[in-house]
Parts: C-alpha cells; structure tokens; sequence
C-alpha cells in the first residue's frame, strides 16, 4: 500500500500523534530506508514517533484497520535488514521512548523503555556496584528494545550469556494492537512466553518496556592483549584455554586488517606485521585471578604469541577495550562499504572458518577483514566493496552466502546475534525442515495474526 500525506492513515497517525509524531515527506522518509545492512534498501510509507506503549498500540490497532505493514525501529544499527520496512509500511521509531524508569538495587533489576541505549543504562547504574551484562560493541547507539528483539551478544557474552539471560519481563504490543506484560519474574510457571518473544525480531510484538537483571560488578580485573604472528596461532592458545577450563570473561580476536584500519585511525603502536591480536580478560573475585591469567599467558606462548601486553590499572585496562570497541568503525577508513557478517561455529573450526573465510575472499574477488568473539566462536568477517558499483555488490552477497553456508557444515549456524532479517532468511530453509518452520509460523499467527508486523523477516514463507 502507498500513501500520500493527506491519506486517511496518516491524517489519523497525525491526529493521535501530533504533527511532530510523524514524519511522511518523502525527504524524510528516505532516511529510513535501510538500516546497518545497506546492501538492500526500501522507503516506508511514514516514519512514526510515539512516547508511550499507548501510542504504540494505537498505532499498531490503525495500521490493522488500513492492511499497512509494521516495523519497529530502534537506532537502526541491525545488521541483517532486520529493520528494513519491505513493501513500505509504516516505521514505529522507538527513540523517544528512551527513560530508565527505575533501578532497583536490592531486586537487582532495572526498568527501562526500549528506546533507551545501552550506554545510557550503564552510566545510570555507574558508582553503584551493579552492570547490565550485555555489552554489544554498538553499545554506544544501540538501544535495549534492540537488544532483545535480536537477543545480541558482544565480548562479555563468553562468560556472562547473551541479552535473554538478562531479561526478567517485557511489557509488549501484539499484532492486533492489544498490550501484554510478560514477567517479570524469575521463573514464571507455564509456557516461556517471555523466551519466544526474545529475538523474535519484532516479528511477533513490539517490545516497549523491559525489566533487566543487574549484574554485581566483578571484584577485580586481569586484562591482556596478545599478539601473535598468525591466526591459526591465536586460535589454537584460545581453543586450549578453554579446553582446560578457564572460562575468560572475554577473549576477542582481530586479523591483520582489521588491526591495521585501527591503528592507521587511533596509533596505538601495534605492530602491523602481525596477523593476529587477541585481546582476553578474566575477572571475578581477587583471590585466583593471577593464576587465571598465569595459565592463560602459558598457552599463549605455547602457541608462539609475541607478546603479552597486560594492563596495570583501570586505565590501561579501557585503553585495550578501547582497540576492539572502535575496530569496526576504523573500517571505513579501508572502503567505502562494508558489510559485517554474523557466523558462528564450534571453537575447534575456528582456525578453518578463518582460513575460509580467507579463501572465499580470494575467490570471489573481495577483500575481508575480521573480528571475532573468538572464544564462543562467534565470528564476524567484514567484506569491504563499494555499493555503487552492482558487480561488486553481487560478488559480496555471494562470497556472503558461500560464508554462512561454511559455518552451517562446520556444525554452526548463520546468526550468533545479528539475527536473520532479510538477509539470511534463505538459510531458514537449510537449518531447519519444514515442519520447524510451520511450527515457527503457527506462533507467529498466535502473536501476529495479521501478520502485519515486520513481514519478510525471519521466518521464511512456506510453500503450499
């Protein structure tokens, strides 16, 4: 469905919303048209601003009543399209629903609306003795209603799990409009209403509030960065280190290109000769982290790592954090695009993804720098193209699919965190059978009856 400015739609968007509630002028409405996957792209029908899970449901309850397509956007920082409006719609922004509504120390929770960010929590919880464990590398834009729609992950998830083992309750918006709260409680009897909904990606409600678990900070740190002359050396330290049973509160790697994109940007005097740094952090109580880190600086240089770098203070410490966190945006300094894939695989494949990754790379013609959470297998390879030119385009959506179908035959999947969206929803087909995806669609018909909300994501359509 196309609309206009004076269609019936959005003259009652605007009359429930007030003018500065909704945008649908083409100029405006054109920046909503992909969101960090850039590859494929689609302009909404209107762009909508509601402040409250009220609002949502109005909007939700309208767009029934016109047949019009739903798509809930955060900080549009997904990386698989998972915010991209496919056949128009409307786009419901979250970002104005932004407050933390209350921390709560002694039930170690938090209460904040969806379009607050990550960052935005941790400094609301800074001094105070507790942390909101996942800690996705966007942190500094991504929002928590973002985090549970695709349940990300990032360099704390090694230890402390990814954004579902956080989430006590949601308060949601259905596809016909009506509101429900799931939670929060620690362990609510009758079915996990509260685990399907998490990395749903919008597909089966709008989350519009979230009661998150407080983590207790750790009571110290032991932070290293290790650098090793190749990759297959780096994985195999990390692969031993976790064989013997030290589970790190992260192990992050970055390749050769990657390292120099941030050095050229941030001059941290990392040698450029190196293929491989890995930056491993173990924390918990004081007392058995020097011989946390002892063990962990043996299997490194066991496999021949150059260096071991450990920090001294808190300051050294986020200065090491500082080199991964920024990794990705260095990028842009070595192409005009790139796109970030998402695979992962069991540890033990992790020198051969990487040195697949490699040579996927070399075939198709398109140069790939890599980070990784190394130590859950998680790898994230970054093709680097320019989209203005279609070729090139092709190459990269080909040596993308060749990418996810490798980590599928090393016993992996297509998504640790990113989700499917549109750009994976091929592969649905290949991890799962037909009757898992008819069941995956009959709960979406449960929660989305209109099927409305966020179409032509996640779930693949099924032929009769």
């Amino acid at each position: 469905m196309t609309t206009t400015t004076h269609s019936p739609l959005i003259q009652q968007l605007r009359a429930r919303l007030g003018s500065e509630g909704i945008l649908s002028a083409a100029s405006d409405l054109i920046v909503y048209e992909c969101d960090g996957f850039t590859i494929e792209k689609n302009v909404p029908d209107a762009v909508v601003f509601p402040r409250s899970t009220d609002e949502v449901a109005q909007v939700v309850k309208l767009c029934n009543q016109y047949d019009m397509p739903v798509v809930a956007r955060g900080a549009g920082t997904s990386l698989a399209g998972g915010c991209l409006p496919v056949g128009g719609g409307v786009v419901v922004m979250l970002t104005r629903m932004k407050q933390i509504l209350q921390v709560d120390l002694r039930d170690r929770l938090a209460v904040v609306e969806a379009g607050a960010l990550n960052i935005q929590l941790g400094r609301a919880l800074a001094g105070t003795g507790y942390h909101f464990a996942p800690d996705p590398s966007s942190e500094g834009a991504s929002t928590i209603g973002g985090n549970v729609a695709t349940n990300a992950g990032g360099p704390h998830t090694l230890k402390y799990g990814v954004t579902g083992i956080h989430v006590l309750g949601v308060e949601a918006v259905l596809g016909d409009g009506s509101i429900v709260r799931l939670g929060p409680v620690a362990d609510p009897p009758g079915l996990d209403l509260l685990g399907v909904l998490i990395g749903s990606e919008g597909t089966l409600a709008i989350v519009t509030k979230v009661w998150v678990r407080l983590t207790p900070n750790p009571q110290d740190y032991r932070a290293m960065r290790v650098i090793f002359d190749t990759v297959d050396d780096a994985t195999g330290a990390i692969s031993d280190i976790i064989g013997a049973g030290i589970i790190p509160a992260a192990m992050e790697l970055m390749d050769q290109g990657i390292v120099a994109a941030v050095e050229e940007a941030f001059h941290f005097g990392f040698p450029l000769d190196a293929e491989a740094i890995v930056v491993i952090e173990v924390d918990g109580p004081a007392a058995g982290l020097d011989q946390q880190r002892d063990r962990i600086i043996e299997f490194c240089k066991k496999h021949g790592a150059r260096e071991v770098l450990q920090a001294a203070s808190a300051e050294e410490r986020e200065k090491l954090w500082k080199c991964r966190k920024l990794a990705v945006g260095a990028v842009g300094r070595l192409s005009p695009s790139y796109c970030i894939q998402d695979g992962v695989v069991p540890r033990t494949r992790l020198p051969h993804i990487l040195r697949r990754v490699t040579e996927i790379g070399n075939s198709h013609g398109i140069r790939i720098v890599n980070v990784a959470h190394a130590g859950d297998g998680n790898v994230h390879p970054i093709l680097l193209f320019d989209e203005r030119n279609r070729e090139e385009v092709d190459r990269v959506l080909a040596a993308g699919r060749e990418l996810l179908q490798e980590c599928i035959e090393c016993g992996g999947s297509v998504t640790a965190e990113h989700g499917i969206g549109v750009e994976k929803i091929d592969f649905m087909s290949r991890l799962f059978d037909r009757s898992d995806l008819e069941a995956m669609t009959r709960v979406r018909q449960a929660f989305n009856p209109s099927g409305l909300l966020n179409p032509g994501k996640l779930i693949p359509q099924i032929d009769p």
